[in-house]
């Protein structure tokens, strides 16, 4: 089941959500991307980041989009539209109406509430336009600037996964916040 990018593309006229592949996206997410704090939370990505794991992403992103599996979006400037982050969507159980956020800010872009923009807009086409029923995400218990995101964009926090994965770069076994967002919250 592919997903189709919403067209027009979400905007809050602050920040505006695109699908990754434009000019310029390689190096944004390959800039990006070498930052030890993306690099230390999101450990399922090597490091150092390479041009070439860039253009591997996108390609992920692009087939991810077709399956209906994943949909990425590049988090731009809504005046430049150059890209500062990017937040995507795991579809978990379409079926039973239940996807999955996640997020990260190039570190020139953080503390400006661009984040918060990008979820609360995704948050809203994934439930609205998309129809499902909850739509969940994980932050690292230590990861301080993703819950905060996580609950000014709305989400209430459930609970502690605890012990959920190990995470070499940073040696020890992460405890993840597990936040939802329900369609009647939206």
């Amino acid at each position: 089941m592919a997903i189709r990018p919403p067209h027009p593309p979400l905007t809050d006229s602050v920040v505006t959500l695109r699908p990754w592949g434009e000019d310029g996206d390689v190096e944004a997410i390959t800039a990006a991307c070498n930052d030890r704090a993306i690099a230390e939370f999101l450990d399922l990505i090597p490091f150092p980041y390479t041009e070439d794991d860039a253009r591997e992403f996108i390609a992920h992103c692009r087939e991810g989009w077709a399956e209906g599996t994943v949909s990425n979006f590049a988090i731009t400037d809504a005046e430049t539209g150059r890209a500062v982050g990017s937040v995507g969507v795991r579809w978990v159980e379409p079926d039973q109406g239940v996807a999955e956020v996640g997020y990260w800010v190039a570190p020139g872009s953080r503390g400006r509430g661009l984040c918060t923009r990008a979820v609360r807009l995704v948050s809203r086409w994934v439930i609205a336009d998309c129809g499902m029923e909850r739509l969940q995400l994980r932050a690292d218990e230590q990861n301080p600037a993703s819950r905060k995101v996580a609950e000014n964009a709305g989400f209430t926090q459930e609970g502690i996964l605890r012990s959920s994965r190990y995470n070499p770069r940073l040696a020890r076994r992460v405890d993840f916040v597990m936040y939802s967002l329900l369609r009647d919250e939206l």
